[in-house]
């Protein structure tokens, strides 16, 4: 059995914490902390997924209002304990250049662009954490027997989970987070 390097072993009892994220230069890109937890992407993405999280950064960026900003490949703080990435957000507030996370009371949209290797978190763990933080809407993008589909999620206030707002596998048009109008099959094209 190999040990682990020192950089992995929690700091604390309970685990890691948000902000221990900024303080681990040797763990790979796109480490994630869920419940705690440090998660690693092992396998590398494929080409769709690449090319699909790519073309939605650019097609909002074209439709987003001056207020909001999109990124991609930063982590949003929920909470003490969980700092996922989501593939694509939105947030109401800009961050400043040597910023590496975003607060979730920003972040207005939330984009998962599912693989097989997170495809678990993606659908159940990540909606639910992202729900609960306040974030008003998300969207997860499957590759579905070779058709981009989009499901579309807002948040209701009252039960702080999403409810869908609708399945888009041609064109998808929605008034929030902001006005969009994008050509789900030219995201991979």
């Amino acid at each position: 059995m190999t040990s682990l390097p020192d950089w992995m072993r929690p700091p604390r009892p309970e685990g890691w914490l948000a902000e221990d994220l900024d303080n681990l230069p040797e763990a790979p890109n796109n480490t994630e902390l869920i419940d705690g937890t440090l998660v690693f992407r092992m396998f590398p993405q494929c080409h769709w997924h690449s090319r699909v999280i790519h073309a939605l950064h650019s097609t909002l960026s074209s439709q987003v209002p001056d207020a909001i900003d999109i990124n991609s490949k930063m982590t949003v703080r929920l909470d003490e304990r969980n700092r996922p990435e989501p593939d694509v957000i939105a947030s109401t507030k800009s961050i400043p250049p040597d910023a590496t996370w975003y607060d979730a009371k920003d972040i207005v949209l939330a984009v998962e662009v599912v693989s097989p290797e997170s495809e678990h978190r993606d659908r159940a763990v990540k909606p639910h954490k992202y729900a609960e933080a306040g974030i008003r809407s998300f969207w997860r993008v499957e590759d579905v027997d070779a058709v981009t589909t989009i499901h579309v999620y807002e948040l209701d206030d009252m039960t702080r989970t999403y409810v869908p707002t609708g399945i888009f596998r041609d064109t998808l048009k929605v008034d929030l987070p902001f006005p969009i109008e994008l050509d789900v099959q030219n995201l991979y094209g």
